[in-house]
């Protein structure tokens, strides 16, 4: 008997439906689904609850192969956790795009840098959009470092979707204004993360 039949036979064993079973191991009532049609496993956590609630060892509720599935499976979204947090973390470092002195500003024959606020020579469209998608991008840092404990794949592909989008028109405003230093840090982020959902995407 397979996991998902072991899982039903013993939930209507007590008379439990779904959405009770789901409260008693502090699920949603979607993950016992899942879980009840052999579309996925529990973690390691759900499955030591599993086993204390219905008082059965968790090598009765899986056979060995089952383990090692579920074991890949704990290691592959342990790995995956760790790249969206890399990546909201890339997307909070943007932030700090307004107060390093990044930018070159031509003073008579001398060219300094400074950072955002002391840059004078760019227009008020140009100095907007500096200042707007940093702080868009560390917004969408927050939303992606939210969403990860939800477990929302569809919001978080969107959200580094839109990062990803954000951050290539920052890269293309600062060439558009020669600001080397800005373009060349900014790249790196962006190659970092372009990385990051590549080796995400491969996980899957």
């Amino acid at each position: 008997m397979e996991f998902n039949e072991k899982l039903q036979q013993l939930r209507k064993e007590k008379s439990m439906t779904q959405e009770k079973l789901a409260e008693q191991l502090f699920v949603s009532r979607t993950a016992i689904s899942k879980w009840e049609s052999g579309k996925g496993y529990p973690n390691i956590e759900s499955l030591k609850s599993i086993s204390k609630l219905f008082s059965i060892s968790i090598d009765n509720l899986l056979s060995g192969e089952e383990l090692i599935s579920l074991a890949v499976d704990e290691n592959r979204a342990n790995i995956n956790k760790i790249y969206i947090l890399i990546f909201g973390i890339l997307d909070l470092m943007v932030l700090t795009f307004l107060f390093l002195p990044l930018y070159a500003y031509q003073e008579g024959a001398f060219v300094r840098k400074v950072n955002l606020f002391a840059l004078q020579d760019i227009s008020a469209i140009t100095r907007a959009i500096f200042f707007i998608f940093p702080i868009l991008m560390a917004t969408l840092g927050i939303i992606e470092l939210v969403i990860q404990h939800y477990d929302n794949d569809k919001w978080l592909s969107t959200s580094k979707k839109c990062s990803i989008f954000l951050q290539a028109f920052i890269i293309l405003a600062l060439i558009a204004t020669r600001h080397p230093y800005a373009i060349a840090l900014m790249f790196v982020l962006f190659m970092v993360k372009v990385v990051l959902l590549i080796r995400s995407s491969r996980m899957k």
